[in-house]
């Protein structure tokens, strides 16, 4: 036979030969393949020291769970590990999932696990990501100290310095007894707080209620001035006084009651209409969104005084007052119980001739008066003095002002120190209408001189 024939007979044989030993015997079946494979996933799924995985609870004994993690041999939870866990631990069950952290294997090969520390590396996570996205969240004071509060992430503790606190907290310190019990009104308070620092290493959480209620009252800020219209009526609480007005909280937003828009009587302080932390009705007057900023009135809420002084109020009447302010025209005066004011003019504070209203009245002063003009239109009222109680053999007079001869250059003087000494305001504006009025009537007089006696002219 030749080598070509050989060769023939030889290459099919090689070529089977070769294609059943690339076949080779099926993976699946080749233990090597398998025994590979096994460990290759024992090696994956190895816990490591600090790491965190879910189990589920197999078995509960005294003092004692196991805890399978997925691991060729369950994992325990013992000793301080359930005594941290108090009654968690009576209500666990088989069957239950539970977060736990991977502590070390003990000298037995056994897997120590602990779920207080996973669940506080849990914490610290949420802690960090609170910390980067800046988000707001709401606590519960758990204990405090002389320098601040202590407010729990779950099991990690985060300390609220005291100059991190909301001027609203701070108001509750007690400023009496002992200084580490100064913050005790806050204890199981809720507060809304943000992360503003974090160091994992030194266990250090630091948290701040001050600036999240900053950001919280700009967000409700914006979202007021996008809803409220004019005209409104909302409630709210008074937070803040100052000299011009009140501020009031609407929910997140202050607004401003300006002095003027508190009463409708003439006030020197808004803390003679309100006071800090009192629940009020008012109505929104105006809104501006650019400026940010929202006007409010108390006093719209209210009656309007001179409707319904015609009700209340007859000429003739005698009234206490309160000399509220003297001018060089003469003085005004509240009524008792009232908002109302009127004026006495200098003629009316007495018989004899005087130079100013302080020759025989004062600021403060209560006295007895006689109603002797109402004119609601404008909304004034004359009041006079001296005819709180006339003479029994006087005539008959029907109470209207009428100023003495004597006194009538002083009067007609009066009218240009008059403007410059009124208060601003509405009240500015009634002194100098009064004035006039009064500056009116002496010219009248002098046109048309009365025909009755010195003597009547004096008692009117």
């Amino acid at each position: 036979m030749s080598n070509q024939q050989t060769a023939a007979v030889i290459e099919p044989e090689a070529d089977f030969l070769t294609e059943e030993m690339d076949a080779g015997p099926p993976t699946d079946d080749h233990p090597m393949a398998l025994l590979l494979e096994e460990f290759d996933d024992s090696y994956v799924n190895q816990p490591q020291t600090g790491d965190i995985r879910h189990g589920v609870v197999v078995d509960k004994r005294a003092g004692e769970l196991l805890i399978d993690i997925g691991y060729k041999s369950e994992g325990i939870v013992t000793g301080r590990e359930v005594d941290r866990l108090e009654g968690e631990f009576r209500e666990m069950t088989i069957g239950d999932e539970v977060p736990v952290y991977v502590m070390r294997e003990d000298r037995d090969g056994n897997l120590l696990l602990s779920i207080s520390r996973a669940r506080a590396e849990s914490d610290w996570k949420h802690a960090e990501e609170l910390l980067e996205s800046q988000d707001m969240f709401t606590g519960s004071v758990s204990g405090f100290n002389r320098g601040g509060v202590i407010v729990k992430i779950g099991q990690v503790r985060g300390f609220v310095p005291a100059s991190q606190l909301s001027s609203e907290s701070q108001s509750q310190q007690l400023t009496e007894g002992e200084p580490d019990n100064r913050w005790m009104k806050l204890m199981d308070a809720e507060l809304r707080m943000k992360v503003i620092d974090l160091d994992r290493r030194r266990n250090r959480l630091i948290l701040s209620e001050r600036v999240a209620i900053r950001e919280w009252r700009r967000e409700q800020k914006e979202k007021l001035l996008k809803t409220l219209e004019e005209k409104t009526v909302c409630e709210g609480v008074v937070s803040s006084l100052a000299d011009f007005g009140a501020f009031v909280n609407l929910g997140g937003a202050d607004g401003l009651i300006h002095l003027s828009e508190l009463s409708w009587g003439r006030i020197n302080h808004p803390k003679e209409v309100v006071s800090i932390g009192e629940k009020i009705k008012v109505m929104v007057l105006n809104v501006d969104r650019e400026r940010k900023r929202i006007g409010l009135s108390l006093r719209r809420l209210l009656p309007e005084p001179w409707e319904t002084v015609p009700d209340r109020y007859e000429v003739g009447q005698i009234v206490r007052g309160l000399v509220t302010k003297l001018v060089h025209f003469g003085a005004f005066a509240r009524l008792e119980g009232d908002t109302i004011e009127g004026l006495i003019h200098i003629s009316e504070l007495t018989e004899r001739r005087i130079g100013h209203p302080s020759e025989v009245v004062s600021e403060g002063q209560e006295i007895d008066l006689r109603i002797i003009r109402i004119d609601t239109d404008k909304r004034r009222m004359g009041l006079s003095l001296k005819q709180v109680a006339p003479e029994e053999d006087s005539v008959e007079f029907d109470w209207e002002p009428v100023p003495l001869e004597e006194n009538q250059a002083g009067a007609q003087d009066a009218q240009a120190p008059a403007a410059g000494a009124a208060a601003p305001g509405q009240q500015a504006e009634f002194d100098v209408q009064a004035q006039a009025e009064s500056d009116d009537e002496t010219v009248s007089e002098q046109a048309e001189p009365s025909q009755e006696p010195e003597a009547v002219k004096a008692l009117a």
